[in-house]
């Protein structure tokens, strides 16, 4: 036996055998042309574009049936023939007549011959009668008679359409339709809307999920492009500028619901912070009541926020005609609240805001005044003013002033009766309130005084930085002497010094001796 006569043999089929032996389609031929595609055909009474039978049918000049509705949406939207690919206006469409018999099924108006996927179907163009091949030859064409054989309404040979040739079966082959080869479709509205909507894609849900979703739908408003955070809003200058980012980069790169950033940008710290980092005075403000005058001095420099609070309120007349609504001897005495009920009161904001707790400002003495809340970071436009020390209200209320003046007033105040829900029966009004003394309105005005001199420091540098740009441009580089340093101005004394054709130095070479000499001096 040989040796290695079956080593050629595979045990699977190679690429070649299924390509070549076993009736495998050779790669790289086109599905279209091959003989082996498949043949779909479709009937004469059928819509060319919607595949479906028509009712009210319309053709083109190659005779094609197309059915009204289906061929307008399509043209309005493609502006092309759905069969040839070729332009097509609605204009250019011929209405087709078919005849029917008492079956309800379609023949030829003259000869009486049921119309089959056999029968070769012509239609004239210019009455859109539609008529078996085998009448109008016989009774137009041989006869010479160019007239329409139901109205008698003339015509041409070129007028003459074939709906229907038993010899060309390819023209009604549903793989050479060019909307069928490309996947061209007309989606309707209600196609739109189900492909577009989210909850379609989502085949097997649980109840639970879908209860979410439907509850997500009803509840969920998108947030409109108009409606941005004021910080956002705001530029970054030498004040307000953050040593952090917005962090809009990263959010961009992490979160697909962000808008995509690519350049970082300093955060704005918020313009109150700026304002309160320049008040270093305290306030000073007086009431005027019905029992006297009182004055108070605001700890605006450690308490910033609650004293601008108070501050605007006392100078845009908020507490005017006002009532102390509670009073309780040896503890305090409360107001603020414009409908004198306690329940009352908004902050200049109209939104509740946070407590400022200092670990010097507590609840020591007579004339201590602190905010009134219903909780924590309740605060509002209400405050009370303390008849002796209450140390148990340290870290629960705002410190923020004392009285400085008109303890006498105060006394009067405390000696007032008041019922058993502890409103003074004796009615104690703030009648008016004068401001002596104003940090934030201060700070405001330096702060303002600090941008103009900054804006001019920057248009000043920006034009300086722009004129010595143009004179670089204009500027030639002057040559003062010829070699090196040619562009180096050197003063006079150094220049007479310096000899341009100065001979560069040699090194001196350095004699070794090879001999040893005479050793006469040596001791044996």
């Amino acid at each position: 036996m040989g040796k290695r006569q079956h080593q050629k043999d595979k045990m699977y089929l190679t690429y070649t055998e299924w390509s070549t032996l076993y009736g495998g389609r050779k790669s790289g031929t086109n599905l279209e042309t091959s003989e082996e595609k498949t043949f779909r055909r479709l009937p004469y009474d059928h819509c060319c574009l919607s595949l479906q039978p028509f009712e009210h049918p319309y053709c083109d000049l190659h005779g094609n049936v197309f059915e009204l509705e289906a061929i307008l949406q399509y043209i309005k939207q493609y502006k092309h023939n759905p069969i040839t690919g070729k332009p097509l206006d609605a204009k250019s469409l011929v209405k087709l007549n078919f005849y029917k018999n008492s079956q309800n099924e379609y023949q030829c108006p003259v000869l009486f011959k049921l119309f089959t996927k056999h029968s070769h179907i012509v239609a004239i163009k210019t009455t859109g009668n539609v008529f078996s091949y085998e009448a109008v030859e016989q009774l137009n064409i041989k006869t010479g008679n160019w007239k329409d054989l139901i109205n008698d309404q003339p015509f041409t040979r070129k007028d003459i359409i074939t709906i229907q040739d038993p010899n060309n079966a390819m023209k009604f082959n549903l793989s050479t339709f060019h909307h069928i080869k490309n996947n061209i479709r007309v989606e309707d509205e209600e196609t739109v809307r189900e492909r577009n909507n989210p909850n379609a894609k989502l085949k097997t849900v649980s109840a639970e999920t879908k209860e979410i979703l439907i509850e997500l739908e009803r509840e969920y408003k998108p947030a409109k492009s108009n409606e941005k955070d004021e910080l956002s809003m705001q530029k970054a200058d030498k004040f307000n500028a953050a040593h952090y980012s917005t962090g809009a980069v990263a959010a961009g790169f992490t979160s697909t619901i962000m808008p995509a950033e690519t350049t970082h940008q300093a955060a704005v710290i918020a313009e109150d912070l700026v304002r309160y980092e320049r008040v270093k005075k305290k306030g000073y403000i007086r009431f005027f009541t019905n029992f006297g005058a009182l004055n108070l001095e605001l700890y605006c420099d450690m308490v910033p926020k609650t004293c601008e609070n108070f501050m605007k309120h006392c100078q845009n007349g908020y507490y005017d005609g006002t009532k102390f609504h509670r009073s309780i001897r040896n503890f305090m005495i409360q107001g603020g609240d414009p409908t004198n009920t306690g329940n009352g009161g908004k902050s200049i904001w109209s939104k509740p805001f946070e407590d400022e707790f200092k670990s010097n400002l507590i609840h020591q003495g007579r004339g201590i005044l602190s905010m009134a809340n219903s909780g924590p970071n309740t605060n509002g436009s209400q405050f009370f003013i303390t008849f002796r020390s209450c140390r148990h209200l340290d870290r629960k209320h705002t410190v923020f002033g004392k009285i400085v003046g008109g303890l006498d007033t105060l006394n009067a105040m405390e000696k007032v009766e008041v019922d058993n829900k502890d409103r003074p029966i004796e009615d104690i009004v703030i009648q008016s309130v004068q401001v002596f003394v104003d940090p934030f309105q201060e700070a405001d005005d330096q702060l303002a005084v600090e941008r103009v001199v900054e804006a001019e420091r920057l248009a000043q540098e920006a034009s300086q930085n722009k004129s010595a740009d143009k004179k670089d441009k204009n500027d030639t580089q002057k040559v003062y002497r010829s070699g090196i340093g040619k562009y180096v101005k050197l003063e006079q004394e150094k220049l007479d010094k310096w000899d341009g054709n100065a001979e560069p130095l040699t090194k001196k070479k350095k004699v070794s001796s090879q001999s040893y000499g005479d050793f006469s001096s040596f001791n044996f």
